[in-house]
């Protein structure tokens, strides 16, 4: 069973081609096309370098064609992207600006270059499903609920691989083997003795936080959109909802202007003045610019800010796991996030923390209570095992 994974930006195509012929996945081929203008072309020439690699032979070698879905009104978890499900992801555009139209445009792109072969969406949501409903509700009227004011997160496939993964680091098989069939058997299974908590930090030009029990999320940072929780590359994070309606009263803003301001010229960008990107952040902050000193704070208090919410609702940590570009990469901002927290339990290792980059390590100090860990995500891996067991599941 061969499952071609797409993950589609605004202006870029990029994919790998998993090969399910035996055990978990063989990750086959990964490629990539920056600065797309026509995703039209860019199909095509996926489509083109897969058979000119000897890959497939025809698109009729493909089990399916798999997506890293954003969101949808009223639907979550894996799913056939029909031309219902992908109208039910228009309706919340206006949510996701970002993310979700790009997706749309690819998967009916796909729909017409490939019409024999099924289309397959994992929602970023679905990971959230099972959450209490106390991490699901805003403090709002039911009637916003019932439309979908809630906390749905986000990220949901990048933590879900950490959820697997760190537990099979520690050794701790009965919870990844629960995290890896949590779509297939929800909550009910329990774990073989002691909790298992985890917190997860997936840090990038987008970053969210999540606590997760026994393999499963009770929450995440992000609430209703992908642009609140953490700052982002030049998305806000979390904002006092007033402050837009002050805003839009005190200097007459549409709701355009707002929404561009908030989506593009805010988060670390916003916080920076120009950068939006953690490496210039981080290098102009050491040349002395205090604009993006503030800009490397406020993102450091903010993930501190996350990890402390789930310690407590959790009753303590035994992993703390940092993942995606900033986490796998920036020593510098390990450092300063688990800073002056050995009294909860967090020490790193400064040796093992600055020598490691982008691989799998233990982080954390002998003296640590608390695992730290870096572990690469791998998204496209856990789309493709869902879209296989969804293929399995329908053919049953």
């Amino acid at each position: 069973m061969k499952i071609l994974i797409a993950n589609l930006g605004s202006t870029s195509m990029k994919y790998r081609l998993f090969d399910f012929s035996s055990g978990e996945g063989e990750l086959l081929v990964k490629g990539g096309i920056e600065r797309v203008n026509d995703h039209s072309a860019a199909i095509e020439q996926v489509q083109s370098e897969l058979k000119e690699g000897g890959w497939i032979t025809s698109e009729a070698d493909l089990n399916a064609v798999g997506f890293k879905t954003i969101m949808a009104e009223g639907l979550t978890g894996c799913l056939e992207l029909t031309e219902q499900v992908v109208e039910s992801m228009e309706k919340c555009n206006y949510v996701a600006p970002a993310h979700n139209p790009p997706y749309i445009s690819g998967i009916r792109l796909f729909a017409e270059k490939m019409p024999e072969t099924p289309l397959v969406g994992l929602f970023e949501t679905a990971f959230y499903q099972w959450m209490p409903e106390s991490s699901r509700r805003y403090a709002v009227p039911k009637s916003w609920y019932d439309a979908g004011v809630r906390r749905w997160g986000f990220h949901g496939a990048s933590h879900k691989f950490i959820a697997e993964r760190s537990a099979e680091i520690l050794g701790r098989e009965d919870v990844a083997s629960r995290a890896r069939n949590l779509y297939v058997d929800e909550v009910s299974s329990q774990v073989e003795g002691s909790m298992f908590r985890v917190v997860s930090c997936h840090l990038g030009g987008s970053s969210s936080v999540t606590g997760i029990l026994n393999g499963a999320a009770i929450g995440n940072s992000m609430g209703l959109s992908p642009q609140s929780g953490l700052p982002h590359n030049n998305r806000v994070g979390d904002l006092d909802s007033m402050a837009v309606l002050h805003m839009m009263r005190r200097d007459g803003l549409s709701v355009d202007e707002v929404e561009h301001a908030l989506c593009n010229e805010s988060g670390l960008k916003g916080l920076s003045g120009k950068y939006n990107d953690i490496r210039d952040i981080q290098s102009a902050a050491d040349s002395g610019d205090a604009n993006a000193r503030l800009a490397l704070e406020v993102f450091v208090k903010s993930v501190r800010h996350w990890i402390g919410a789930y310690m407590a609702q959790l009753n303590g940590l035994d992993a703390l796991v940092f993942t995606a570009g900033i986490g796998e990469n920036r020593a510098e901002i390990r450092a300063e996030i688990c800073a002056n927290m050995d009294q909860i339990g967090i020490e790193l290792d400064p040796s093992k923390n600055g020598s490691i980059k982008a691989e799998e390590a233990i982080i954390s100090s002998e003296n640590s209570t608390v695992k730290v860990l870096v572990i690469p995500t791998n998204e496209e891996l856990v789309v493709a095992r869902e879209v296989k067991r969804f293929l399995e599941n329908k053919q049953n």
